[in-house]
């Protein structure tokens, strides 16, 4: 029996399989699958960080899948920009969205407590795969691109996570 084609895709965009970062690049149909991936992905690793904090299941979800989807959203158009403008790269915003939804894919063993970290790290090799493979460019620019754009989407998160976490705590503590 074969696996759905989600999950297949789950598992390739996981497994760094650059034939998947260039089908899911070229099909303009997968925008709602990589939306997918992200949520999967951010709420896995949300539920994670729940038992590794004191943090209760709601916040740990709601975090993870509102930094998540607002991260993706920025990341891909700063790497869009920085990869276009920047490098010359050939992309579109679409293309950028399915790539780098993909590659978040590793998050999700960040649902066994204290193993985010390496979901983390293993979902920005798989960033630079998907922007090289997006751009059509070489993995130096890749990295430089990913960089940019995971900066700014790294200060958002913390951002995004210390307010919804305060306002669901019971406000600010000032």
């Amino acid at each position: 029996m074969q696996a759905p084609p989600f999950i297949r895709r789950y598992v390739q965009a996981a497994l760094l399989d650059v034939d998947l970062y260039n089908e899911v690049e070229a099909d303009a149909t997968l925008n709602r699958q990589a939306a997918a991936v992200v949520v999967i992905g951010t709420a896995l690793t949300g539920l994670g960080s729940v038992a590794a904090t004191d943090v209760n299941v709601f916040v740990g979800f709601v975090t993870g899948v509102v930094t998540g989807l607002m991260g993706w959203l920025v990341w891909s158009g700063i790497a869009l920009l920085v990869g276009t403008r920047v490098f010359s790269g050939t992309s579109d915003y679409g293309e950028m969205l399915r790539v780098i939804g993909f590659a978040y894919a590793p998050l999700a063993i960040g649902v066994i407590p204290w193993l985010g970290f390496v979901g983390a790290l293993w979902s920005l090799v798989a960033a630079v795969i998907a922007v090289r493979e997006g751009m059509d460019f070489s993995t130096g620019r890749a990295v430089v691109t990913m960089a940019a754009g995971w900066g700014l989407w790294l200060l958002l998160s913390v951002a995004v996570h210390a307010i919804i976490g305060f306002e669901l705590a019971g406000g600010w503590p000032f």
